[in-house]
């Protein structure tokens, strides 16, 4: 299909406290590219070649939330290194899952914010 152009997609999640997100995702490496007070009261954020946008929903509850991204990338572990940086847990919210060899051909991380939104980070081996 020629003409089209190269598209990049940034996954919109919920954040009970913008200002908590940010903070949350810059010891991850992330910067704030945009902030939106009320009525928009929205976030993006960019970091690691990946943007992230937010929309502030302080009525979330983490441990109820569907709320997720797949992330493809050419290689897993050098991002999962950077996150591990930050000292997260391994289990509960927020949570870093190390990588690991899937049946179905990825190597995956997860990472699930504190508002319990999911990154399921992946690449092929």
């Amino acid at each position: 299909m020629s003409g089209l152009a190269q598209a990049t997609v940034a996954p919109i999640l919920p954040s009970r406290d913008l200002d908590a997100t940010a903070a949350f995702y810059g010891r991850l490496g992330f910067e704030v590219a945009g902030r939106y007070p009320p009525p928009d009261d929205y976030l993006i954020l960019r970091g690691h070649g990946l943007e992230l946008h937010f929309f502030a929903f302080p009525e979330h509850e983490p441990a109820r939330s569907y709320a997720g991204a797949y992330v493809r990338l050419a290689e897993v572990d050098g991002l999962y290194a950077c996150f591990a940086e930050a000292g997260l847990p391994r289990s509960g919210i927020p949570r870093l899952v190390a990588p690991d060899d899937k049946p179905w051909g990825m190597r995956e991380f997860a990472l699930v914010d504190p508002d319990g939104s999911l990154l399921r980070v992946g690449a092929h081996p």
